[in-house]
Protein backbone atom coordinates (compact mmCIF):
# COMPACT_ATOMS: atom_id res chain seq x y z
CA UNK A 1 0.00 0.00 0.00
CA UNK A 2 1.76 3.31 -0.96
CA UNK A 3 2.05 5.64 1.80
CA UNK A 4 0.89 9.62 0.84
CA UNK A 5 3.22 12.21 2.51
CA UNK A 6 0.79 15.39 3.06
CA UNK A 7 2.40 17.73 0.81
CA UNK A 8 2.06 21.88 2.34
CA UNK A 9 -0.12 24.13 0.52
CA UNK A 10 1.95 26.44 -2.37
CA UNK A 11 1.79 30.11 -1.18
CA UNK A 12 0.07 31.20 -3.94
CA UNK A 13 -2.55 28.52 -4.11
CA UNK A 14 -3.05 29.48 -0.10
CA UNK A 15 -3.49 33.09 -1.36
CA UNK A 16 -6.17 32.39 -3.80
CA UNK A 17 -8.15 30.09 -1.37
CA UNK A 18 -8.03 32.36 1.27
CA UNK A 19 -9.32 35.24 -1.37
CA UNK A 20 -12.73 33.90 -0.43
CA UNK A 21 -12.86 35.87 2.87
CA UNK A 22 -13.05 38.83 0.66
CA UNK A 23 -16.52 38.44 0.41
CA UNK A 24 -17.56 38.46 4.27
CA UNK A 25 -17.66 42.39 4.37
CA UNK A 26 -20.53 41.45 1.35
CA UNK A 27 -22.48 39.54 3.06
CA UNK A 28 -21.97 41.34 6.11
CA UNK A 29 -23.33 44.28 4.23
CA UNK A 30 -26.32 42.10 3.47
CA UNK A 31 -27.01 41.95 7.14
CA UNK A 32 -27.15 45.57 7.12
CA UNK A 33 -29.64 45.45 4.23
CA UNK A 34 -31.70 43.04 5.90
CA UNK A 35 -32.56 45.69 9.11
CA UNK A 36 -33.06 48.38 6.67
CA UNK A 37 -35.63 45.72 5.33
CA UNK A 38 -37.12 45.26 8.93
CA UNK A 39 -37.27 48.76 9.48
CA UNK A 40 -38.89 49.62 6.25
CA UNK A 41 -41.71 46.14 6.93
CA UNK A 42 -42.15 47.69 10.65
CA UNK A 43 -43.17 51.25 8.89
CA UNK A 44 -45.25 49.91 6.40
CA UNK A 45 -47.12 48.00 9.23
CA UNK A 46 -47.43 50.89 11.50
CA UNK A 47 -48.84 52.17 8.16
CA UNK A 48 -51.93 49.14 7.67
CA UNK A 49 -52.87 49.47 11.29
CA UNK A 50 -52.90 52.98 11.94
CA UNK A 51 -54.64 53.52 8.46
CA UNK A 52 -57.56 50.75 9.24
CA UNK A 53 -57.80 52.06 12.63
CA UNK A 54 -58.06 55.67 11.60
CA UNK A 55 -60.63 54.01 8.40
CA UNK A 56 -58.27 56.29 6.18
CA UNK A 57 -57.90 53.19 4.28
CA UNK A 58 -60.36 51.32 1.87
CA UNK A 59 -59.82 47.70 1.23
CA UNK A 60 -57.63 48.30 -1.97
CA UNK A 61 -55.55 50.17 0.33
CA UNK A 62 -55.48 47.18 2.83
CA UNK A 63 -54.51 45.00 0.33
CA UNK A 64 -51.87 47.24 -1.29
CA UNK A 65 -49.89 47.81 1.89
CA UNK A 66 -50.27 43.96 2.69
CA UNK A 67 -48.99 43.11 -0.63
CA UNK A 68 -45.62 45.62 0.27
CA UNK A 69 -45.50 43.56 3.44
CA UNK A 70 -45.20 40.25 1.76
CA UNK A 71 -42.94 41.97 -0.48
CA UNK A 72 -40.58 42.94 2.15
CA UNK A 73 -40.49 39.31 3.28
CA UNK A 74 -39.86 38.07 0.05
CA UNK A 75 -36.89 40.12 -0.71
CA UNK A 76 -36.02 39.53 3.25
CA UNK A 77 -36.24 35.65 2.20
CA UNK A 78 -33.96 36.36 -0.87
CA UNK A 79 -31.28 38.26 1.24
CA UNK A 80 -31.44 34.99 3.65
CA UNK A 81 -30.86 32.63 1.23
CA UNK A 82 -28.06 34.91 -0.69
CA UNK A 83 -26.49 35.63 2.81
CA UNK A 84 -26.51 31.76 4.31
CA UNK A 85 -26.23 30.06 1.17
CA UNK A 86 -23.02 32.12 -0.59
CA UNK A 87 -21.28 32.34 2.91
CA UNK A 88 -21.88 28.62 3.61
CA UNK A 89 -21.01 27.39 -0.30
CA UNK A 90 -18.14 30.52 -1.20
CA UNK A 91 -16.63 31.47 1.83
CA UNK A 92 -16.85 28.87 5.21
CA UNK A 93 -19.06 25.82 6.47
CA UNK A 94 -21.04 26.80 8.99
CA UNK A 95 -21.52 23.64 10.84
CA UNK A 96 -24.99 23.77 11.39
CA UNK A 97 -25.53 20.17 11.18
CA UNK A 98 -26.92 19.90 14.80
CA UNK A 99 -28.39 23.12 15.61
CA UNK A 100 -32.37 23.00 15.98
CA UNK A 101 -33.34 25.46 14.05
CA UNK A 102 -30.96 25.24 10.95
CA UNK A 103 -32.96 25.39 7.62
CA UNK A 104 -33.73 22.51 5.59
CA UNK A 105 -32.24 23.93 2.60
CA UNK A 106 -29.36 25.02 3.61
CA UNK A 107 -28.35 20.80 3.88
CA UNK A 108 -27.97 20.44 0.34
CA UNK A 109 -27.25 24.40 -1.16
CA UNK A 110 -24.76 24.30 -3.36
CA UNK A 111 -24.08 26.94 -6.45
CA UNK A 112 -26.76 25.63 -8.63
CA UNK A 113 -29.20 24.68 -6.07
CA UNK A 114 -28.62 29.06 -4.82
CA UNK A 115 -29.18 29.68 -8.03
CA UNK A 116 -32.75 28.13 -8.88
CA UNK A 117 -33.64 29.33 -5.74
CA UNK A 118 -33.03 32.66 -6.27
CA UNK A 119 -34.75 32.73 -9.46
CA UNK A 120 -37.49 31.03 -7.91
CA UNK A 121 -37.75 33.96 -5.32
CA UNK A 122 -37.19 36.66 -7.82
CA UNK A 123 -40.23 35.39 -9.81
CA UNK A 124 -42.36 35.36 -6.51
CA UNK A 125 -41.11 39.13 -5.79
CA UNK A 126 -41.93 40.34 -9.66
CA UNK A 127 -45.71 38.21 -9.05
CA UNK A 128 -46.52 40.31 -6.11
CA UNK A 129 -44.81 43.87 -8.13
CA UNK A 130 -47.19 42.86 -10.90
CA UNK A 131 -50.39 42.06 -8.44
CA UNK A 132 -49.66 45.54 -6.83
CA UNK A 133 -48.97 47.30 -10.60
CA UNK A 134 -52.61 45.38 -11.60
CA UNK A 135 -54.60 46.09 -8.46
CA UNK A 136 -53.84 49.99 -9.26
CA UNK A 137 -53.58 49.89 -12.55
CA UNK A 138 -55.37 53.27 -13.41
CA UNK A 139 -52.47 55.25 -11.77
CA UNK A 140 -49.90 53.54 -14.57
CA UNK A 141 -50.33 53.88 -18.89
CA UNK A 142 -50.48 50.61 -20.53
CA UNK A 143 -46.88 50.90 -21.70
CA UNK A 144 -45.91 50.78 -18.23
CA UNK A 145 -47.91 47.80 -17.65
CA UNK A 146 -47.01 46.25 -20.40
CA UNK A 147 -42.89 46.71 -20.03
CA UNK A 148 -43.81 45.19 -16.27
CA UNK A 149 -45.19 42.40 -17.39
CA UNK A 150 -42.80 41.87 -20.39
CA UNK A 151 -40.01 41.99 -17.57
CA UNK A 152 -42.14 39.43 -15.34
CA UNK A 153 -42.10 36.87 -18.31
CA UNK A 154 -38.62 37.50 -18.71
CA UNK A 155 -38.06 36.46 -15.41
CA UNK A 156 -40.03 33.24 -15.84
CA UNK A 157 -37.88 32.33 -19.06
CA UNK A 158 -34.72 32.90 -17.02
CA UNK A 159 -35.67 30.45 -14.02
CA UNK A 160 -36.82 27.83 -16.78
CA UNK A 161 -33.27 28.26 -18.73
CA UNK A 162 -31.35 28.01 -15.21
CA UNK A 163 -33.22 24.85 -14.18
CA UNK A 164 -32.68 23.66 -17.81
CA UNK A 165 -28.98 24.05 -17.45
CA UNK A 166 -28.61 23.19 -14.19
CA UNK A 167 -30.55 19.55 -15.15
CA UNK A 168 -28.11 19.24 -18.46
CA UNK A 169 -24.91 20.44 -16.34
CA UNK A 170 -26.03 17.50 -13.39
CA UNK A 171 -27.72 14.46 -15.44
CA UNK A 172 -24.34 13.42 -16.80
CA UNK A 173 -23.04 12.92 -13.12
CA UNK A 174 -26.27 11.63 -11.87
CA UNK A 175 -26.44 8.85 -14.77
CA UNK A 176 -23.11 7.86 -14.44
CA UNK A 177 -23.82 7.25 -10.46
CA UNK A 178 -26.19 4.95 -11.47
Amino acid sequence: MEQHTKQPIPLLARIIFSSRWLQLPLYLGLIVAQIVYVYHFLIELWHLVGGTASHQLDETGIMLIVLALIDVVMISNLLIMVTVGGYETFVSRMRLETHPDQPEWLDHVNASVLKVKLAMAIIGISSIHLLKTFINAEQYDTKTIVAQSAIHVIFLLSAVAIAWCDRLISQPAHSKAH
